[in-house]
C-alpha cells in the first residue's frame, strides 16, 4: 500500500464499490420492428409504410375541377403548392365516405414524382409491429379492388390483422392517374 492516505482512501472505496456493485442487466431479445401509417378506409384498418406518407392533414379546403372524374375532390393550396386532392373511399367504392368528416384526414403522399392527397375515413397514426409478425398472404377478408394494392399484411395483438396498403401501386396504377371524366 502506498503511504498516501487520500491514495489509500481511493482504493478502499473502489474496492467497496466493485464488492457491492450488482452485475450488468440481462441481455434482452431486441426485435425488428416494422412501423407504417395506420387508416380506416371503409370501416377497415389499414397500414402503409412510413416512406409513403409525407404528411397527415385535415381535409383542407379545394377548388373543384370541370372533366374530372367524380372521385377527384380537387385541387388545394398548401403552403403555396398545389395539392391534387382525391377521395380514396369513392375511387374503390364508387360512393362518398359514411366516416364523420371532422375524423377524415388527408394522406399526402409523394411518389415517383406525384404529389397527390388521399382523403381517408380516419387516421390510425403511427402503427408499430414486430418485423416477424408479417405474412405476404392476407388471412383476413379484404375487397378485391383493395386487395391488388395490397403487399401482405402484420398482426398485432390478439390476432389483430393490418393490410399493408402500397401507395407506391396505386400511383403507377393508370385507373388513379387518368383523372380526367370519361365522356
Amino acid at each position: 500500500m502506498s503511504s498516501n492516505p487520500a491514495y489509500n482512501a481511493l482504493l478502499q472505496l473502489s474496492k467497496a464499490s466493485l464488492s457491492s456493485a450488482s452485475g450488468l442487466p440481462s441481455q434482452k431479445k431486441v426485435t425488428a420492428r416494422w412501423s407504417g401509417i395506420g387508416f380506416l378506409l371503409n370501416g377497415k384498418r389499414f397500414v402503409t409504410p412510413m416512406g409513403h406518407v409525407a404528411e397527415i392533414m385535415e381535409v383542407p379546403e379545394s377548388t373543384r375541377l370541370p372533366g374530372v372524374q367524380p372521385w377527384v375532390v380537387g385541387l388545394s393550396n398548401v403552403r403555396g403548392r398545389l395539392l391534387p386532392v382525391f377521395d380514396l373511399n369513392h375511387f374503390f367504392f364508387g360512393k362518398e365516405s359514411s366516416a364523420t368528416k371532422r375524423l377524415q384526414r388527408v394522406l399526402v403522399l409523394e411518389i415517383n414524382g406525384l404529389y397527390s392527397g388521399l382523403i381517408v375515413d380516419q387516421s390510425l397514426g403511427m402503427q408499430h409491429f414486430e418485423a416477424d409478425r408479417y405474412a405476404q398472404e392476407i388471412s383476413e377478408s379484404i375487397d378485391d379492388r383493395i386487395a391488388v394494392f395490397s403487399s401482405g399484411e402484420y398482426e398485432m395483438g390478439a390476432g389483430e390483422k393490418w393490410p399493408v396498403f402500397d401507395m407506391n401501386k396505386l400511383t403507377l396504377n393508370t385507373a388513379f392517374t387518368n383523372v380526367a371524366a370519361i365522356v
